[in-house]
């Protein structure tokens, strides 16, 4: 997805950092504001792929890093929930300058909490997602209760979160407990949906149900079932954005005529923090691809040379299908077995680019005709099927341009097939 680093300053004129993700097919709308879980950042699992998600069905994301996290500014001992409700104030408003205001505003724990807050503040927001948040803002002090005492007695103590260390003074526990969450939950008045999961150790979902009697209608509760607490399995999280974003269209409108076009055939993007997932548009088409989690990638869609049998198999059988029309057979279906092998392992390959035992290839098409086909025309279908444009490209020499945005040469380089 594509992502744009970005800074902004919040009502105290402290800078925050943030990224904001796009959608690679599509001019973004709506956007959504995602809010990450006490003493977090936006660089979580969870939030870089609930961002992923939302990308991939033409929503822009702004994450950001709340004051004193993260690559944000400021110190985080004197922050509080409502200096949290704030930032997600100005984040709202950098939105709203620089791209469009944000309908959507997402929240993950303590987040989620924040969230139904600011949406109250922030008039534009039409939803509302919370992620294993707490019914209750006071709820995080549970993390707190070995420290409370001292807290409470010298005014703040080191305390340790998640593994890192953080000063928390008492001005935050008395913020905690001066917000009534009953008033602004009962009093949404925007289509709100509540994600939690059973297995979640850290917040009850007991919460989830708090969160849901309190609401009125329009509001909806999705189980992530078997997910912990952070979502820290990608798969997890995935599911959680491909969810939000099919929900969400009961509450925002979609344009249609904000679609983008390429003057390229097709377009790839891959980000570092990504690992392997990678973007695809092709025309107006967009589409995932990855590596599998044997090899570090996330799984999320055909490897290379999936994608490579797939084009193989997709023009073969259209193929066909082209000539039988013509010629008037009974061809009704075509199914195209496919597999690919190389000398060497992929994996082998991919450390030994350059290695002259890495170019044998060898496709293997096994085809499946389906129709009142005779003996002659399953023969001619079989040698149509080593005639289509793409088997007949991988079969032939190929020249390959390849160069830098930025160089003003072409470097071009040949390869002939073994």
């Amino acid at each position: 997805m594509p992502s744009k680093k970005v800074e902004f300053y919040n009502s105290e004129g402290i800078k925050l950092s943030a990224k904001i993700d796009l959608p690679l097919s599509r001019a973004p709308f709506p956007f959504a504001l995602f809010a990450h879980v006490f003493t977090g950042n936006k660089n979580l699992i969870s939030a870089r792929h609930i961002s992923r998600a939302l990308t991939q069905n033409g929503i822009g994301v702004m994450r950001f890093d709340f004051t004193g996290l993260g690559e944000s500014d400021g110190d985080f001992a004197d922050t509080n929930f409502t200096s949290n409700i704030s930032d997600l104030e100005s984040a709202a408003e950098y939105l709203a300058q620089h791209y469009a205001s944000p309908a959507i505003i997402i929240g993950h724990s303590l987040g989620g909490a924040a969230a139904l807050f600011a949406s109250q503040r922030i008039k534009s927001v039409k939803a509302v997602v919370t992620i294993g948040s707490p019914s209750y803002p006071e709820h995080v002090t549970h993390l707190l209760k070995d420290n409370i005492e001292t807290i409470e007695e010298k005014g703040c103590a080191t305390v340790n979160v998640g593994g890192r260390s953080f000063v928390i003074k008492k001005q935050f526990l008395d913020d905690l407990r001066s917000q009534d969450h009953i008033d602004v939950i009962s009093n949404l008045g925007k289509g709100l949906l509540v994600m939690h999961s059973p297995q979640d150790t850290v917040v009850g979902i007991d919460n989830a149900a708090n969160i849901y009697q309190l609401a009125k209608h329009p509001k909806s509760f999705v189980t992530l079932d078997g997910a912990d607490h952070m979502l820290t399995n990608k798969e997890d999280a995935y599911y959680a954005g491909q969810v939000i974003a099919s929900w969400v269209k009961r509450y925002v409108e979609f344009p249609e005529e904000l679609k983008l076009k390429t003057d390229k055939q097709v377009v790839v993007r891959l980000e570092d923090e990504d690992v392997y997932t990678t973007d695809i548009l092709a025309g107006h088409h967009s589409f995932i691809a990855d590596e599998p989690g044997s090899i570090g990638g996330n799984d999320f869609g055909p490897s290379p040379y999936e994608l490579l049998n797939s084009s193989l198999g997709a023009c073969t059988a259209m193929t066909l299908h082209m000539y039988a029309r013509r010629k008037k057979w009974d061809l009704q279906e075509v199914r195209v077995h496919l597999s690919h092998a190389k000398k060497n392992s992929y994996e082998e390959d991919l450390q030994n680019l350059d290695g002259p035992n890495s170019l044998i290839d060898r496709f293997e098409k096994v085809i499946e005709l389906v129709g009142d086909l005779d003996e002659s025309q399953k023969r001619r279908l079989l040698e149509i099927a080593e005639k289509c444009p793409v088997h007949r490209t991988l079969a032939s020499p190929q020249q390959f341009a390849t160069r830098l945005l930025e160089d003003e040469n072409w470097t071009l380089s040949s390869s002939k097939n073994t």
